[in-house]
Order: structure tokens, then C-alpha cells, then sequence
């Protein structure tokens, strides 16, 4: 019998997992739809919500064809601090602009 996968260490507590997800998921939805679609590898994606993060990525739940799928996006770079999360998803919504061919528009560290 295999042990159970060691989820990976976080060094934000619940709290800051609640507040950035809630933050991405009632201002950013197109950002993180974006993301998803371009960075997870999910174009046809209908819908997409941040469900979670820690030191290496974060993760979501992206509505496909109708059906949900979960999704890992790793960052670039392991995140210690919870101003390095606000960068960094702005630095991967550019990228996801970049990939799709979509203008910036006002995402996010624009309001």
C-alpha cells in the first residue's frame, strides 16, 4: 500500500487562502478564466474559479464542455509572502494576454 501524497507545505494560512481566492473569484473572474485557459491548458474553458494555493501554484476549477475539471497552475517560482501571490498572478495574467492574443484590458493591479 502507497502512503498518501504529502500535499506540498504552505506558508499561508487559511485565512490569506480565503481572502486571495475570494478576492480573484468576485473581482478578477476574466483574469483567472484567462489563466486558466492559456497557463492550464484549458482553452475551451466556459468558467474558471481560484480554489486554492500554496508555496508552488495555485489551483482551480475551470467548467469544460459543461463539466468541472480541476486544475493545477504552478507559479514561476516558489511564494513565500502574500504579496509575492499578487504579482505573481498579475505576471501570469500578462503572460495568459500574451498567449491568447487578448489585449490587458484592465486586469488585475489595475484597479
Amino acid at each position: 500500500m502507497e502512503p498518501d501524497p504529502v500535499p506540498p507545505a504552505t506558508p499561508f494560512t487559511a485565512e490569506v487562502v480565503r481572502a486571495v481566492t475570494a478576492h480573484m473569484n468576485g473581482d478578477h473572474p476574466r483574469e483567472t478564466l484567462l489563466i486558466c485557459r492559456a497557463l492550464g491548458g484549458l482553452p475551451r474553458a466556459e468558467s474558471a474559479r481560484m480554489v486554492g494555493l500554496d508555496a508552488e501554484g495555485g489551483d482551480y476549477r475551470a467548467v469544460v464542455d459543461g463539466a468541472e475539471v480541476a486544475v493545477r497552475i504552478p507559479w514561476s517560482q516558489p511564494l513565500r509572502e502574500r504579496a509575492q501571490v499578487r504579482a505573481e498572478v498579475v505576471r501570469m495574467y500578462r503572460e495568459a494576454c500574451g498567449l491568447l492574443g487578448v489585449s490587458p484590458g484592465a486586469g488585475p493591479g489595475r484597479h
